[in-house]
């Protein structure tokens, strides 16, 4: 399944609490599922997610929490970015964050 974010098309959504590491030079959104709708909440880019709590230690998830409700109704979808570099995947959560607003992004 994918879910077109921008002009890409990101894999999933899945719930949050079903992914697996590991992942290399990805872009995450994460989405808050209201009935059928996924809104986004935070947009991110990472190098590297290896570890099982990669999402769960995130300085934002409490605000992922707050604005989801609960983590049942948290969702991430995936951008793979194979051998890219951070500027060019910064660039693009960029642009995310600049059509989207994702409440996440925009609180201290």
């Amino acid at each position: 399944m994918t879910i077109q974010i921008l002009h890409y098309e990101f894999l999933g959504p899945i719930k949050l609490a079903e992914w697996g590491p590991p992942m290399d030079e990805v872009i995450f959104v994460i989405l808050a599922r209201e009935k059928d709708i996924f809104n986004v909440i935070y947009v991110e880019q990472s190098e590297k997610t290896n570890q099982n709590d990669f999402f769960t230690k995130n300085e934002k998830f409490k605000c992922w929490l707050t604005h989801a409700g609960s983590e049942e109704n948290l969702y991430l979808s995936i951008y793979l970015m194979p051998n890219s570099d951070e500027k060019d995947r910064q660039r693009i959560v960029t642009k995310a964050i600049s059509h989207y607003k994702p409440i996440c992004n925009m609180e201290d």
